[in-house]
């Protein structure tokens, strides 16, 4: 299931029992390269203690925004799986960049 930043957490309530992965998007989906919609931390936190409470495996997945300077908040936030796209391209170095995003948890 996937939640675009204006989707109230009330859409994946009934559902946390037929699904194993949410996807959180921290921007409105359309084209790379945007800035991560901060306000989307707090329904990440709100989302994990969902999925924690409900005794499911759900993986929580974020996509939109996700850098260097970001990722730990993501991660600190309870995301399990981060979507990096235009962080992986920064001067061209995708392998360190990769392996720093890694290291943000």
């Amino acid at each position: 299931m996937s939640l675009n930043p204006g989707t109230s957490l009330s859409a994946v309530e009934y559902l946390l029992d037929d699904i194993d992965l949410v996807l959180v998007m921290s921007v409105n989906p359309g084209f790379g390269g945007q800035s991560f919609i901060s306000s989307q931390l707090d329904k990440i936190r709100d989302l994990r203690r969902r999925i924690d409470a409900s005794g499911r495996l759900v993986d929580l997945e974020v996509d939109g925004g996700v850098n260097f300077d970001n990722a730990a908040r993501i991660i600190d936030a309870g995301a399990d799986v981060l979507v990096a796209g235009t962080a992986t391209f920064v001067n061209g170095a995708y392998a360190d960049n990769i392996q720093r995003l890694k290291n943000a948890g």
